[in-house]
């Protein structure tokens, strides 16, 4: 059998023997994609919410946050019609302004802007890039003081982009795929990290790692919500936003939206979670020993910080001490010029230690990198150099060989898929 499987925004294909091989997960891109006219109904038809027309004065302020350039979410088709639908309303186009909330990614280049947003919207619509850690300048805006909107009740102290402050109605867009920490992607997430301080982000983000047993805390994993202290964390600093309305897609690969809940910020999201997992867990009888992963291609595989999300998927396909292939592009590198800096250790139990002493969010990244690398022989194809992958505990390859003696799983959408073993 034949497969293409994506890399950046390439294909490579790989020959396999359907007898020992199992391609777990594939891509819906036969069906059709939502229309305009489709969107439009389920805009009309919100859950748990009045339409946006009811919901937005006459001239009143709109903010629409956006997720980067690091997710897929069929943003332009959205916002397309959200501002039409806006401005038949009575906001004037100058009154709407979008913020990309870039959390502590880097800001997005005016090629992705316009990818994101579509270059109708790009060229008439005011955009900002969220600033997590430069407190005075936000690029076209005359300030960027964050806002201090008081402490939640495990003591964080929540600062968020002040530019929320200054508009009547906040609106989210994003999209759902599960997130190895957070549960899903998407709804509270634009809020924080996305619009959050750095100072913010990294408080929440620590929830995700239990400081005494250094390990993972309890309850928090990828497709988990209730009990997950992160979400929950996530969705308590949300709430003093109150965002007005949000738009949550589930998309193809193609990024063509295929399923999409709109409404309450809350309450929308959560449906549209619980749909994505029904749909995107994969249940298998028993581990292999040889996995090949694809991260889904661009922007799955854009760094490496994006590509650890695949690793997570597949290493609860492959049995303890079994090998990884990872197609792992990385055009924009490990995602943070200070990550290959966490490696400097003996061990994952080492670099716990030193999470615990100077705690940083690319380093709990680094740590959950490190614990699959020392679990697994990770092979991967990528353009990263060879002493880089050496260092995070991985070989460099540069073909898909698989031994004939081979038996395992393929998983071309490794970033989307869930994978869990039956009955559990």
């Amino acid at each position: 059998m034949k497969i293409n499987l994506k890399y950046g925004k390439e294909l490579v294909p790989l020959e396999f023997d359907e007898e020992n091989f199992q391609v777990l997960g594939f891509e819906d891109n036969l069906s059709a994609s939502l229309s305009d006219i489709e969107i439009g109904e389920k805009l009309e038809n919100p859950i748990e919410s009045k339409p946006l027309e009811e919901l937005v004065g006459a001239n009143e302020s709109v903010l629409i946050v956006v997720p980067d350039a690091t997710r897929k979410v069929g943003c332009g088709q959205v916002l397309n019609l959200l501002i039409r639908r806006l401005i038949a309303s009575g906001t004037p186009a100058h009154r709407i302004a979008i913020v990309i909330a870039t959390g502590i990614h880097r800001p997005t280049t005016k090629e992705e802007k316009r990818e994101i947003l579509t270059p109708f919207i790009a060229q008439r619509i005011k955009t900002f890039d969220h600033s997590a850690t430069d407190l005075k300048k936000l690029v076209g805006l005359e300030s960027n003081k964050f806002a201090y909107f008081g402490k939640i009740r495990n003591g964080i102290d929540v600062w968020l982009n002040s530019m929320i402050t200054k508009f009547d109605r906040i609106i989210l867009i994003g999209g759902i795929t599960f997130h190895y920490f957070a549960g899903f992607t998407g709804g509270r997430k634009l809020i924080c990290p996305g619009l959050a301080s750095a100072e913010t982000i990294s408080e929440t983000h620590k929830l995700a790692f239990d400081f005494e047993r250094k390990d993972r805390t309890e309850g928090v994993g990828p497709g988990l919500l209730e009990g997950n202290v992160v979400h929950e964390t996530f969705i308590e600093i949300a709430e003093k936003v109150s965002p007005t309305f949000s738009v949550n897609t589930i998309v193809n690969d193609k990024g063509e939206i295929k399923s999409l809940f709109c409404g309450h910020w809350k309450i929308a999201h959560e449906e549209a979670c619980k749909f994505y997992a029904e749909r995107y867990t994969i249940r298998i009888e028993e581990k292999r020993d040889f996995v090949i992963v694809s991260c889904g291609g661009f922007p799955f595989d854009l760094n490496m910080i994006q590509a650890h999300k695949a690793l997570e998927s597949v290493s609860y396909a492959c049995k303890e001490g079994g090998t990884i292939i990872l197609l792992a592009e990385c055009a924009d590198g490990l995602g943070r010029s200070d990550f290959l800096e966490w490696f400097n250790v003996e061990n994952s139990k080492q670099l716990a230690e030193k999470l615990c002493q100077r705690y940083q969010v690319n380093g709990q990244t680094a740590w959950s990198l490190l614990k699959k690398t020392e679990r697994f022989n990770v092979k991967i194809l990528t353009n990263l150099d060879e002493d880089t992958c050496r260092k995070m505990r991985m070989e460099k390859i540069s073909k898909l060989n698989i031994p004939k003696t081979a038996k395992g799983y393929i998983l071309p959408y490794g970033a989307k898929f869930l994978v869990r073993k039956l009955n559990h």
